[in-house]
């Protein structure tokens, strides 16, 4: 499902995110502003200081890496809004599922949910800092 763009606005973002990136242009730097304060003799200076050529070339990759970056973390989204209906769906199923089974082995449902909303208020209780609620014991399910 994935473009040929896609990928590669992967690969550039997933590179991007690397100390690898960093050394890379950690000595990129380091060799471009040598060679333009005549550290390794005057003949290499191509971008005299205040390093005009250097500044609008970094800009340019700060714009190409941020646009990059929004690329993937659209197709991120919308990677986890699928998951999200999927779960959806799935949670749907097992909940018609458990009444009709709850239905079959004439289980009283309006029972049940109360019991339910009963365990879900402990456990949100018991996740609170300093609340000293103890959490739902596997057999008061």
């Amino acid at each position: 499902m994935r473009t040929s763009q896609d990928r590669f606005a992967d690969a550039i973002t997933a590179f991007a995110g690397t100390m690898g990136f960093v050394y890379v242009h950690a000595v990129w730097f380091a060799v471009w502003i040598a060679l333009n304060l005549r550290l390794l003799g005057s003949v290499a200076v191509f971008d005299p200081y205040p390093f005009g050529l250097l500044t609008m070339i970094v800009s340019l990759e700060a714009i190409f890496l941020s646009t990059f970056v929004m690329v993937s973390q659209n197709r991120q989204a919308a990677r986890e809004n699928i998951r999200a209906d999927l779960d959806f769906e799935t949670n749907l199923r097992a909940e018609v599922w458990a009444v009709h089974i709850g239905k079959a082995l004439g289980l009283n449902p309006q029972e049940i949910e109360l019991h339910v909303q009963e365990i879900i208020q402990q456990s949100k209780s018991a996740m609170e800092p300093g609340s000293g609620v103890p959490p739902v014991a596997p057999d008061a399910l």
